[in-house]
Parts: structure tokens; C-alpha cells; sequence
């Protein structure tokens, strides 16, 4: 938004330096404000670009950073829920429990 009011006061500016401006050296000096309120409006556009780009660059490493905190629980929590299956599959093939596959021999007990 910043930019389109710096915009338009650059042309405001510019066109009531032109319209006031009489003489030759009024002409002359109207350009000159003209162009410096050009390079300004320019100069506030490439900043508010650069403002917007790394904002945009913050905005992305955030998501990324909580894509990563989530990925991390998720793993958390199924290598939790890994390692009980694991536990209780050892625990019924000890027992023989047809049906239960022993995690260190990856073997399934018969059933009977």
C-alpha cells in the first residue's frame, strides 16, 4: 500500500510542479523535483519489494521449522508405539501365542 501512495504523490508532485511551472528555469527546476520524486518513489518501491521478500523468507523457514517440530513428534510418538508392539509381540511369542511374531527372529508362532 506504501508504494502506491509514494506513487501517487510523485505524480501529484509532478504534475503540480508542471502545471505551476512558467518560465524556463521554473521548467527546469519542476524536472528536477520530478526526477528526484521519481528515484524516490523508486528507491521506496525497491525497499518495500526487499521488506516483502524477507518477510516472505521468515514467513517460509517458520513453517518449515514447525513442518519439522511436527515431523519429529509424529516420529517421537510412533517409535514409542513401535517399541511397546515390539515389547508385547516378544512378550506372546515367549508365551507361544499362535499368531505373535518374535522381533528378534522376525518368526510368526504357529498356531496350533
Amino acid at each position: 500500500m506504501s508504494i502506491r501512495i509514494t506513487s501517487m504523490l510523485a505524480v501529484a508532485a509532478v504534475m503540480s510542479l508542471g502545471v505551476a511551472a512558467c518560465t524556463k528555469a521554473e521548467t527546469h527546476k519542476a524536472e528536477v523535483h520530478a526526477e528526484n520524486a521519481g528515484e524516490t518513489a523508486k528507491a521506496a518501491a525497491a525497499d518495500a519489494g526487499a521488506a516483502v521478500k524477507s518477510g516472505a523468507a521468515q514467513a517460509g523457514e517458520v513453517v518449515e521449522g514447525g513442518a519439522m517440530k511436527a515431523a519429529q513428534a509424529v516420529e517421537n510418538v510412533s517409535g514409542d508405539a513401535a517399541r511397546k508392539l515390539e515389547q508385547k509381540q516378544a512378550e506372546a511369542a515367549a508365551q507361544g501365542k499362535p499368531g505373535a511374531i518374535n522381533p528378534a527372529t522376525d518368526k510368526r508362532v504357529p498356531a496350533n
